[in-house]
């Protein structure tokens, strides 16, 4: 590997180039072990577990802002003394990953069921070692402090150990059962889903109202799945709904099938709502499952698992459901069946978060986590302040999900992933095998086919990572973790089932102590990024085109607890600017001498401009902690943002360098700039590493700022005597450059100016670095000299007094050109004004109008005459023409 890292001297190189260095600062750090974790350490112990991600996935902008987030709390805790663990690794992902590798057998004319399970798994595992955990590689570009020594994976050795004993207690416990219900059901994947995978949007379909029976004997249902008429097995009416109280318990005929079906009275029906009379269909809705059962229908199944219609008795079998839905739909136009038709018909249905199809309401035999004693135990931890949610106002989603939830349905029909670790027997014996038990032989005996959720085994991670079942020294040290940070998005998915098998392995201890949860990452609009729009970002371009610290400066900056934030690539590049700023003001401050060894001037030695400083460096560290321990990222950036350009680069700077010429003031800013740096930049550093890394051990000569200290006694307290003295300098300053631009005199002229008023505002020398000299420098403003003749002037009121500035503005700007733009100005002024006192000397404006708005058309109108006056005032100290 070639060491391309900027040397540890004043000789920085005159650009940061953060391509040209960044990788090989990181693999520095990964080689010194900086990132490792000590379980015999007695420091006291923080961690945060990574949210895993997929094996199949690649960076994308909600990984690069939960990576910076943790990467921002891990590396401070570190610099503060503590015994970090970022303990990373990847999800087996079963069905996303099972897909990846269907797709690429069928592209060589291969199916799975071509290899069986055995081979097709193996299949998997070589897919895994070629292009898996390809965003591991991606991680280290971003800059993530993980400790590489730790890294876990679901199906490895240790975690499946965690999972088949996670299930043997539930099971065990009677938290785990099988049986018959209605479930969520992908076509394509051909395996149940549970209710978080489903993703509900709107899609235009159709409602059809049928007429089942004849004359009095019919009842109108409606429908959006007509399909599903042919597995009816009753019609469902409320009890009080007098309309149809003949027709409860009779039968009446389905049509096309000509099955007698029963009308049933159930409570679940709105009477109110369509014709007050409901299809059931038990084995294909979820509610219809629940009449069947409290009515005792016959729950028979009309499709099979590719949502193609089959054992209807119908000449539809072997039609594709929707396929059936029209034919179904036109058999009943025929017969004139249908009453009403409402198309389009817009309504939420459910599709398969991974392959996006209609997701199919199905009965089928699956194993269920019995939630409710658990769920409880989760929103019990978060009541009585075992686990804090932050923002706190997110508290309320998860109530509203764990005081809610329906049981879990946890096995899939897929071969990749954690099987089921239940035997079943010859004489339908049923045995659930925990790790270290040997599961039954002979002749009969076989293993359930099905595969756990994927969020089964991520609901461990946070002790299965650490070593549970058994009883390690990390799981003893670092449980329970300390941070949790995720998006809100995933609260249900994987928050509340990490909190629910924690806490039941755990003895009632949570898996954390903090739960922060960030938003999502739009476009600069705020709209959600999507392929189909094209507004997708790369992060890896980003890193590549702007260097990881300015996307993680970004995402930082934006990142206020709970809320989405808009990122677009000006925003990146402004982040990358500010590093560049950054590295100037350290590579001056270098040119010029500048050390944290060197020792501050005793206070008497200050100048007005050091004892500010100083004393805001203290307030920006007490600020930024604060801020940090809240989990306020984008108000702790933004401080440290405007302290270093605006504070530190735009003012102590510029002061700095009239401070710097001046040998009684040149060692003490030396000292002092050296000092605000080295604060500054471990301040910074676990926001932007890698600039910061190259910053900081050339200022110090040191080995790294990762394992340096945490700025805590820094800075001076605040001296509001010279506060207020620098704020009147800014001012001062600030009115002249104003001026001198209204003059036109370019920045880079230095013109002679008299400034008058300084000691009777309080701003006399007052020793080395004082407002004269500052001035001067600053507003580029040079001795009056002989034979000063001023043709402008100017008053500053401070706040101890008034300073009066006068210039010889002779010879630089076209007088002519500058009257006929002021008498523009004037012109525009005074058409403002009259307009103004027009609608003020109207007594039925003044009766009729809002008192706002009367008010602002005031405030417009002393602005008009401020600004007469002030044009008024330029036009007479222009010089004749």
């Amino acid at each position: 590997m070639t060491d391309t890292l900027p040397p540890r001297t004043a000789d920085l190189p005159a650009q940061w180039n953060p391509g040209e260095v960044e990788g090989v600062l990181y693999e520095r750090w990964v080689e010194r072990g900086y990132f490792e974790a000590d379980n015999a350490s007695n420091r006291p112990p923080f961690c945060i577990v990574i949210p895993p991600p997929n094996v199949t996935g690649s960076l994308h902008l909600g990984h690069a802002m939960d990576h910076t987030l943790i990467d921002i709390l891990t590396r401070r805790r570190r610099m503060q003394g503590y015994d970090a663990l970022w303990l990373p690794g990847m999800d087996h992902a079963g069905i996303a990953t099972q897909n990846v590798v269907e797709r690429r057998l069928a592209g060589e004319g291969r199916s799975r069921h071509d290899l069986g399970r055995e081979a097709f798994v193996d299949e998997v595992w070589s897919w895994k070692a070629e292009s898996g955990g390809a965003i591991l590689g991606q991680m280290r570009r971003l800059g993530d402090g993980v400790d590489w020594t730790r890294e876990r994976f679901t199906l490895d050795e240790g975690l499946s150990r965690a999972v088949q004993t996670i299930f043997k207690r539930l099971f065990d416990d009677d938290l785990i059962y099988r049986a018959e219900r209605i479930i969520n059901w992908c076509p394509r994947c051909h395996t149940a889903l549970s209710d978080i995978e489903v993703d509900h949007h709107d899609d235009e379909g159709e409602l059809v109202s049928i007429r089942y029976g004849d004359g009095e004997d019919s009842v109108v249902v409606a429908t959006t799945r007509v399909e599903t008429m042919l597995g009816d097995t009753g019609v469902a009416v409320h009890p009080d709904d007098e309309r149809y109280a003949h027709l409860v318990g009779r039968e009446i005929e389905l049509p096309i099938v000509g099955r007698k079906i029963r009308v049933v009275a159930d409570e679940h029906v709105d009477p109110a709502f369509g014709t007050g009379a409901v299809k059931v269909t038990p084995a294909h809705d979820p509610n219809d499952f629940e009449i069947g059962r409290r009515h005792d229908l016959p729950m028979p199944s009309i499709m099979d698992e590719a949502a193609v219609i089959t054992g209807s008795g119908t000449r539809f079998d072997g039609m594709d459901r929707f396929a059936a839905r029209e034919a179904v739909r036109e058999e009943l136009r025929a017969q004139g069946r249908i009453v009403a038709e409402k198309r389009p018909y817009v309504h939420a249905v459910g599709h398969c978060s991974r392959c996006d199809t209609v997701v199919e309401p199905r009965l089928s035999l699956q194993w269920f986590v019995r939630v409710e004693p658990l769920a409880k135990a989760a929103g019990d931890a978060v009541r009585d302040g075992r686990t804090t949610i932050h923002p706190k106002e997110l508290e309320k989603r998860f109530f509203d999900w764990v005081d809610n939830m329906h049981d879990w349905t946890i096995s899939r029909q897929l071969w990749w992933g954690h099987r089921i670790p239940v035997w079943y027997g010859p004489d339908g014996e049923v045995v659930c095998v925990g790790p270290d038990e040997q599961p039954p032989t002979g002749e009969g005996w076989r293993q359930d086919e099905d595969v756990l959720d994927t969020w089964f085994s991520s609901g461990l991670w946070p002790i299965s990572t650490l070593g549970w079942p058994d009883s390690t020294p990390d799981l003893a040290r670092y449980y329970p973790t300390s941070v949790l940070v995720t998006g809100y998005d995933i609260l249900f998915f994987w928050v509340v089932r990490m909190m629910m098998f924690g806490l039941y392995a755990m003895d009632g201890k949570p898996p954390f102590e903090h739960v922060f949860l960030h938003g999502l990452i739009r476009d600069q609009y705020g709209k959600k990024m999507s392929k189909s729009k094209g507004n997708t970002i790369d992060p890896l371009d980003l890193i590549d085109r702007f260097g990881a610290d300015a996307l993680r400066f970004t995402i930082a900056r934006g990142a206020n607890p709970g809320a989405d934030m808009a990122l677009s690539e000006e925003w990146v590049a402004g982040s990358r600017n500010f590093g560049t700023k950054l590295w100037n003001a350290t590579r001056l401050a270098l040119t010029n001498g500048a050390s944290p060894d060197l020792p501050l001037p005793a206070e008497a030695d200050r100048t007005d401009a050091d004892r500010w400083i100083l004393g805001r460096l203290a307030e920006v560290v007490e600020q930024t902690d604060a801020l940090l321990e809240d989990f306020q990222f984008a108000k702790a950036t933004e401080g440290l943002y405007h302290f270093t350009w605006d504070e530190l680069c735009d003012w102590y700077l510029e002061l700095a360098k009239v401070q710097l010429r001046d040998e009684r003031t040149a060692d003490g800013t030396r000292a002092v700039l050296g000092h605000v740096l080295d604060a500054l930049l471990r301040l910074l550093h676990p926001i932007s590493p890698f600039v910061t890394e190259a910053l900081w051990t050339a200022l110090t000569g040191r080995e790294s700022v990762v394992v340096a200290p945490w700025p805590t006694s820094v800075g001076v307290p605040t001296d509001a005597a010279a506060n207020g003295r620098l704020a009147d300098v800014q001012k001062l300053v600030t009115e002249v450059r104003r001026f001198r631009t209204e003059q036109g005199l370019p920045d880079s002229r230095r013109v002679a100016a008299r400034v008058e008023g300084l000691a009777a505002a309080g701003l006399g020398e007052q020793g080395p670095g004082g407002a004269a000299a500052a001035l001067r420098a600053l507003a580029r403003l040079d001795d009056p000299g002989d034979g000063f003749a001023p043709t402008a002037t100017l008053d500053v009121l401070l706040s101890g007094g008034k300073v009066h500035v006068e210039i010889d503005t002779s010879g630089a700007i076209d007088v002519a050109a500058e009257r006929a733009r002021l008498g523009r100005d004037l012109a525009a002024a005074q058409k403002e004004l009259d307009q103004a006192d027009k609608k003020l000397a109207n007594p039925k404006f003044l009766e009729k109008a809002p008192a706002d708005v009367v008010a602002g058309i005031r405030t417009r109108r002393e602005a008009a005459e401020a600004e007469l006056a002030r044009v008024t005032a330029r036009l007479e100290a222009l010089p004749s023409a």
